[in-house]
């Protein structure tokens, strides 16, 4: 990309004069390089206000923001709203200058990007070109893609049967037991949801799982101890079994911070292993968490009820 560029030293006059009469892809500011290190920019607004005898160095804004030819887009694009730059410059390995984003190459990033986040947060693939080839696929290549993560699926229901199946006779002599299983599922399932979208999406502007896990744990405790504490006043005035009630109320707390646990490990596992760490938030999150609810709260059954 052609764009009007000066160097340090020189004159506000010198540099308006090389500048007429040449064509640039985007003219919008000047580049100062001090030798091929960007050093500034000048806008061609201020440009063109400023003195003739002054110095290039003297009215440019320094440390403007630049990016690496490596760097991620989505990435990109949140750093020229943090900077609240109408542009970012790209350098090389060694911060040479390489050419600059335009606020509009910027829109058809931003674009993409929210194409792409929409279909993995839709469960398809990423992309409007996948997308629309995915939509017109064979019966054959539907089956092959969705029918893996579905017996996967019906498995985790096989082994939830055979847990629930195990508790029988318990449930057999409190009706109410079985009540509460959906609820915690879901309540489980939910909170999960949650910290893998912020997760994903923390991954996508360069944040670690380091920077928010503790956040996130303490977040998902105290979730736990909210829905827990208000769920158990609610089931005892209703149904009036306390000790049901204060199972419940055990299995939604470990259960919120057990999901959130697994919310942070799966897509944190799925990005070490090279692999789109969305694919964490499908079925085999799903699958674990909902395992792992379920048994919780047979065991606090267990432990307060019988």
């Amino acid at each position: 990309m052609r764009v009007p560029v000066a160097a340090p030293d020189e004159l506000v006059r010198d540099v308006r004069t090389r500048l007429a009469g040449k064509r640039f892809d985007n003219a919008d500011h000047v580049i100062v390089l001090d030798g091929t290190q960007p050093v500034g920019t000048i806008s061609m607004e201020n440009l063109l206000a400023f003195k003739d005898g002054q110095r290039a160095d003297q009215v440019m804004i320094p440390n403007p923001p630049t990016v690496t030819e490596d760097t991620d887009q989505e990435v990109a694009a949140h750093l020229m709203v943090d900077a609240r730059a109408g542009f970012l410059i790209i350098v090389g390995s060694a911060g040479q200058f390489r050419g600059v984003i335009t606020p509009e190459s910027m829109l058809s990033v931003l674009l993409s990007e929210h194409e792409e986040d929409l279909a993995r947060l839709g469960g398809y693939t990423a992309g409007s070109a996948q997308t629309v080839r995915a939509a017109e696929e064979s019966v054959g290549q539907r089956l092959w893609h969705r029918l893996p993560w579905l017996i996967v699926g019906l498995l985790g229901a096989m082994v939830s049967a055979l847990i629930m199946g195990a508790f029988e006779e318990t449930l057999e002599s409190n009706v109410l037991i079985a009540l509460f299983v959906p609820a915690i599922v879901y309540m489980a399932g939910a909170v999960g949801s949650q910290t893998q979208t912020v997760l994903i999406r923390a991954f996508a502007v360069g944040v670690t799982t380091r920077s928010i896990l503790v956040r996130e744990l303490i977040t998902g405790l105290l979730v736990g101890i909210i829905i827990g504490v208000t769920f158990l006043a609610f089931s005892v005035v209703v149904w009036g079994d306390i000790e049901v009630a204060l199972a419940v109320a055990v299995a939604l707390l470990a259960s919120a911070t057990v999901a959130v646990a697994v919310a942070l490990a799966l897509p944190t596992f799925f990005q070490r292993m090279g692999l789109d760490p969305a694919f964490g938030s499908g079925p085999l999150a799903t699958l674990i968490q909902d395992l792992l609810s379920i048994g919780t709260y047979f065991a606090a059954v267990v432990l307060i009820v019988t």
